[in-house]
């Protein structure tokens, strides 16, 4: 009986010297980590998206070009019209001019997520919300990235010929007698807004990825920080002075 209960009394001080060690670690997380934590998840999300962007025609629609709107009754109406070659030249040229902005824009994203100062790091890591630290960064940097993203855009739109082709659309489509809803002359912000808006969905997709699955957190430092995470949910530790 007294060997059983030596056993116990051992097994339990090294559970709580367990548990105590993880608390010290996990309490010694300062902001500044919390922060590289989370610029290291939303940097990870942005290579997604890039690698996306610069493989267009592997089907992911979120890098294709759709029109504004009721995208699938404009084309066709506009296919109805014997315009399908046309459409086709523009849905190419405009996912392309997409996919080449994105590209020559990736210092522009990766720039942006390391100029983050964030001053509540920890309120962002230790939310319930899977994509906090994304939604973060989209609200403080989409002005920013829009500013310098639109002329990437009117140019690559301009030097494919797709701005040319694009007015040929609008002319047809909007001598309709039943179109209430006339094209917009020029998308360029159109394309530019869905581009980022595209870029920042890879990111929040990689950011809950890795909030919720351990094995997406393939660096020693995602490790620690969302594993601290991990342990506020349970309750296991303290939040950090």
């Amino acid at each position: 009986m007294r060997k059983f209960l030596f056993i116990a009394i051992l097994s339990s001080s090294f559970f709580l010297s367990g548990c105590d060690t993880l608390q010290n670690v996990a309490g010694s997380l300062s902001n500044f980590e919390m922060s590289q934590g989370l610029k290291e998840a939303l940097t990870q999300g942005l290579f997604s998206g890039f690698e996306a962007f610069a493989n267009p025609d592997q089907g992911n629609a979120l890098v294709r070009f759709a029109f504004p709107g009721e995208a699938a009754k404009i084309e066709k109406t506009l296919r109805d019209l014997g315009l399908t070659s046309v459409v086709n030249n523009v849905t190419s040229k405009f996912t392309n001019a997409m996919s080449l902005a994105v590209q020559k824009s990736k210092p522009i994203f990766l720039n942006a997520v390391k100029r983050m100062s964030i001053t509540d790091a920890a309120g962002i890591l230790l939310s319930g919300n899977q994509n906090a630290a994304t939604q973060y960064f989209k609200a403080s940097m989409t002005p920013e990235l829009m500013t310098a993203f639109r002329p990437i855009v009117d140019s690559t739109v301009r030097t494919t010929g797709g701005a040319a082709e694009y007015s040929t659309l609008v002319r047809a489509y909007n001598a309709l007698p039943f179109s209430n809803k006339k094209l917009e002359p020029n998308l360029n912000d159109f394309i530019a807004a869905r581009a980022i808006d595209a870029m920042f969905l890879y990111v929040a997709q990689k950011e809950a990825d890795i909030r919720s699955n351990v094995s997406a957190r393939t660096t020693p430092l995602l490790q620690r920080v969302f594993g601290y995470a991990d342990l506020q949910k349970r309750g296991s530790g303290s939040l950090p002075n």
